[in-house]
């Protein structure tokens, strides 16, 4: 397994890093498109449809997404959309987990696979606008959800149940703990505080996520950064939810050692479009 998820990892950064560094931002789009159909595809599996119908998901999502480019809105602000698109993840995600298991199966199963699309739609605008910004702000977003995700693995295992009780969501993913979800969140507030020193330091010509948020205040970058955190593990559990009411572990197995695309991105999905919002919402 271990051997499996090596070489896997290195397969998809031997395709994402030239496609990330390139100096045009369409061959990472492009990349990232694929991702994007190959978890539609998993998405229409996940609630139901066979696979022609899973390949016409993936190809619905493709042409979103190409038509948007096509319109040229990678290149727009697109507040409403992030303000709109932001709105839904927190309100809609809250619901979710409030309904918890029992719950997904009564939402109509036309809304939930419109809901999965739109979502993907979304994170690839946010993430190739993210990239059209500059690399340092597109990775600056990336790291938060992935020093979100190590935090609370090592701070879950460290001192899982020792300050607390219950576990987070023991009907939806018994493995995560309150403390975990403390260590992601000061995993990501001192990753904010190193980046934005780092910006300082190197003179970044495209600031940060981090630095964005600093220039209005101190105060305004830890509330992003604990907010941030907590829709990264919404968006985490939200996946789990969706997988234990299906049925499944993994949402495929597209990526051999990993699962599939969706496990991989599910705490990208709404961190991405938040972040866009975030950035246009503080931007003079």
């Amino acid at each position: 397994m271990l051997k499996q998820r090596v070489i896997t990892a290195l397969v998809l950064l031997a395709i994402l890093l030239p496609a990330l560094f390139y100096p045009s931002p369409w061959p990472f789009a492009i990349v990232v498109l694929v991702m994007m159909a190959a978890a539609a595809w998993e998405w229409g599996r996940l609630n139901g449809w066979g696979q022609m119908g899973s390949l016409v998901l993936g190809a619905v999502c493709v042409s979103l997404c190409g038509v948007s480019a096509w319109l040229g809105w990678l290149q727009r602000p697109l507040t409403t959309v992030w303000v709109v698109g932001g709105a839904l993840w927190v309100l809609g995600g809250a619901a979710l987990l409030r309904a918890g298991v029992p719950g997904w199966p009564r939402i109509p199963a036309g809304l939930r696979l419109l809901a999965g699309v739109l979502a993907l739609w979304l994170a690839w605008l946010a993430v190739v606008q993210a990239r059209m910004i500059g690399i340092n702000f597109l990775l600056s977003v990336l790291a938060l959800v992935w020093m979100a995700d190590i935090s609370a693995y090592f701070a879950g295992r460290a001192f899982g149940l020792r300050f607390t009780k219950n576990k987070l969501a023991p009907a939806i993913s018994p493995g995560k703990s309150w403390e975990g979800v403390w260590g992601g969140a000061l995993g990501v507030v001192v990753l904010a505080l190193v980046w934005v020193a780092a910006d300082a330091a190197w003179q970044a010509s495209v600031a940060s996520f981090y630095s964005v948020l600093a220039r209005r205040g101190w105060w305004l970058l830890l509330l992003a950064a604990l907010f941030m955190t907590a829709m990264s593990v919404a968006g985490d559990l939200i996946e789990s939810l969706i997988k234990r009411s299906a049925g499944v572990k993994d949402s495929s197995q597209l990526l051999p050692g990993h699962g599939g695309v969706l496990d991989r991105v599910d705490a990208l999905l709404p961190t991405l479009p938040l972040a866009l919002m975030l950035h246009s919402l503080v931007q003079p």
